[in-house]
């Protein structure tokens, strides 16, 4: 792919997660100091994680130079493609986003290994709300968006935990404003869930990874396995509001744990994941409806890891 296409896959990356945190301003009440200063400091490590991304994944000679080919098409189409099936499973056939999404995901890692990670790409887009996507086409619309951004994002953050939702949520968000489409009412953070939702979060991220290591399957089934089990189980055992959340913390915790071990050890996606819950609660006002949120909020938690260890070895090494 040519360079000036990677670039903007690599700022698109870096603008879907910051457009999700400033759209949290944008709602009153105003935020509490906390919430600022959790902001404030993801901010800062993820712009150390920003720089060393871009030397490593735009730097001279990494890039390739080959054109759009069939393997791109392929792969555009069928974050398109899951998508539509996403979001029709979730709103037509009544299953709700999160277990959809999980079970388009899990399906397509098992039986379409090929196309697993597209597929389970377009699965964000189409747990977009019907309050924000009305009608197919405009899912369609915001998945064709995300599978070119898919393509155009091979360069960069490759096995960072979350950056399918983020590419998820730079089509929906795109969709929208092409549209002129709105999001759905914002409401206000459940902090009195948070000693309910860190934990969730951390058991999720932690849980993905492992079945990851042991059943040898690949991120996506381990990720969706944990996505059914979390929208079967919570809502039964918990029926309401706190099952709903507890079952959408741990799916968006699981993308943490999708994370490869290059990217992050299994201690830090447990502290990735318990980030994860505190940015859930922090963005729940932001771009509400709207499909790969859950996604982007794991992957600001990932990469905020990543700039804390790039900070950590930076230190060292001038310590040295």
């Amino acid at each position: 792919m040519y360079r000036p296409v990677q670039v903007a896959g690599f700022l698109a990356l870096l603008a879907t997660p910051a457009v999700l945190l400033a759209s949290v301003y944008a709602v009153p009440p105003a935020l509490p100091t906390g919430t600022v200063s959790l902001h404030l400091g993801i901010v800062l490590v993820g712009t150390v994680a920003a720089v060393v991304e871009r030397n490593r994944a735009l730097g001279t000679g990494s890039l390739d130079v080959d054109g759009f080919d069939r393997t791109d098409a392929t792969n555009a189409l069928a974050v398109t493609g899951g998508a539509v099936v996403t979001y029709g499973a979730s709103v037509v056939a009544d299953l709700g986003p999160v277990l959809a999404s999980a079970l388009v995901g899990l399906l397509a890692g098992l039986a379409l290994p090929r196309v697993g990670a597209p597929i389970y790409c377009g699965s964000f887009v189409g747990m977009a709300s019907p309050a924000v996507f009305p009608g197919l086409e405009y899912v369609a619309v915001a998945g064709v968006i995300s599978g070119l951004a898919f393509v155009a994002t091979t360069a960069s953050f490759g096995g960072v935990g979350g950056k399918l939702g983020t590419i998820a949520l730079f089509g929906c968000v795109a969709a929208v404003a092409l549209t002129g489409l709105e999001y759905g009412s914002p409401s206000a953070p459940a902090w009195d869930h948070l000693q309910f939702v860190v934990p969730v979060a951390v058991a999720g991220a932690v849980a993905t990874v492992v079945l990851s290591v042991q059943l040898e399957l690949g991120p996506v089934v381990c990720s969706g396995l944990v996505g059914v089990a979390a929208g079967v189980g919570f809502p039964l055992v918990l029926p309401g509001e706190l099952g709903a959340t507890l079952a959408a913390v741990a799916f968006c915790a699981s993308f943490v744990g999708m994370s490869s071990a290059e990217r992050l050890t299994v201690g830090h996606v447990g502290a990735a994941g318990a980030l994860c819950g505190f940015v859930y609660l922090a963005v729940t006002p932001a771009l509400t409806g709207a499909g790969g949120k859950l996604g982007t909020i794991a992957f600001i938690s990932c990469v905020a890891l990543v700039g804390v260890a790039e900070l950590r070895d930076v230190v060292r090494m001038q310590l040295r």
